[in-house]
């Protein structure tokens, strides 16, 4: 009880303040969208260059938990596509239900809920996981949606097109860039290291409140049968196999198996949400899913902490 009420009921009440103020009229659509590019064009890249221009080459040397990790969530997302195929749907629809059922919330919740269970040292892995979760995950749907939407265009046209508008997504440059002036750079100078804090502080925060936010705002009715499936591979499916890769594959340490479990049992990120609305797809099902996966995901992680805290391998 005391991991729920210490770590992961205080992450959720700011989450559950963005839906209050946003039910209440006190925060309106404007402020959400505002607030939500707050969080990924300045404070999620300002932690993300602090944490990489900070590390040392040696703490980003861990192939295993990349392996675990990313390996799980490319297996999540692939059996969830091929089902949907199976069923009928059409490769975009499958492609977002696939994203949606192994994309976890590491950018909005990641953060926060790591650096209060597991440390500062956590923070590294955590941004790892961000680039696979918000780069590689995403890129690849986002690829495969386009495929199916442009069904005899030029293969290296679409590719061309996913890897500019990923290039120019933030939270892909300010690690990339942090990793670069670690390696050629001399220590960040006193100034600049405050600046960043003082962004990076406010990223997490911001970043639960602007999803709650986003959660009173997605209105839409999901299909449940599909929703149940989904939000199960999300919460149970996605940090079993990753348990399994960490623990039985690569023998990873017990904190990276437990940072890595974690991060996979996240709920939903919002990602799958606003590709969805930006292709003119249905996001009834996704939007149910962030919600339903957010809600429930108290419980899980409240589970999984208590057990890796108590050590739990």
């Amino acid at each position: 009880m005391s991991v729920l009420f210490s770590i992961v009921l205080p992450i959720f009440a700011l989450i559950g303040a963005g839906w209050l103020a946003r039910r209440a009229g006190w925060m309106g659509a404007a402020g959400a969208f505002e607030m939500n590019r707050f969080v990924v064009y300045l404070g999620i890249p300002a932690l993300l260059f602090q944490v990489m221009a900070k590390a040392s080459w040696r703490e980003l040397d861990m192939p295993g938990f990349i392996a675990a990790f990313g390996l799980a969530c490319a297996a999540i997302y692939a059996l969830t596509v091929a089902v949907c195929r199976w069923r009928g749907s059409a490769l975009p629809d499958a492609s977002l239900d696939g994203l949606n059922a192994g994309y976890a919330n590491v950018g909005f919740i990641g953060f926060p809920l790591c650096l209060a269970a597991f440390g500062p040292q956590s923070m590294t892995p955590v941004t790892i996981t961000a680039i696979i979760t918000v780069c590689i995950l995403f890129g690849i749907a986002v690829t495969v949606v386009e495929l199916g939407l442009n069904d005899g265009v030029a293969k290296d046209r679409i590719l061309a097109k996913v890897g500019l508008s990923l290039l120019k997504n933030p939270m892909l440059l300010a690690p990339v860039l942090g990793a670069c002036y670690a390696d050629l750079g001399p220590p960040l100078p006193a100034g600049v290291d405050r600046f960043l804090s003082l962004l990076a502080a406010a990223a997490s925060p911001c970043a639960l409140v602007s999803l709650g936010l986003f959660i009173a705002d997605a209105r839409a009715r999901p299909r449940l049968p599909a929703l149940s499936v989904q939000v199960t591979l999300k919460l149970v499916g996605q940090p079993l196999l990753t348990w399994l890769l960490a623990h039985w594959v690569f023998h990873l340490p017990p904190t990276q198996t437990a940072i890595a479990v974690v991060l996979a049992a996240l709920p939903t990120g919002t990602g799958p949400f606003m590709l969805a609305n930006m292709y003119g797809r249905d996001a009834g099902n996704i939007a149910g899913s962030i919600l339903a996966s957010t809600v429930l995901s108290i419980l899980t992680i409240s589970v999984l902490i208590t057990w890796f805290t108590q050590g739990g391998a």
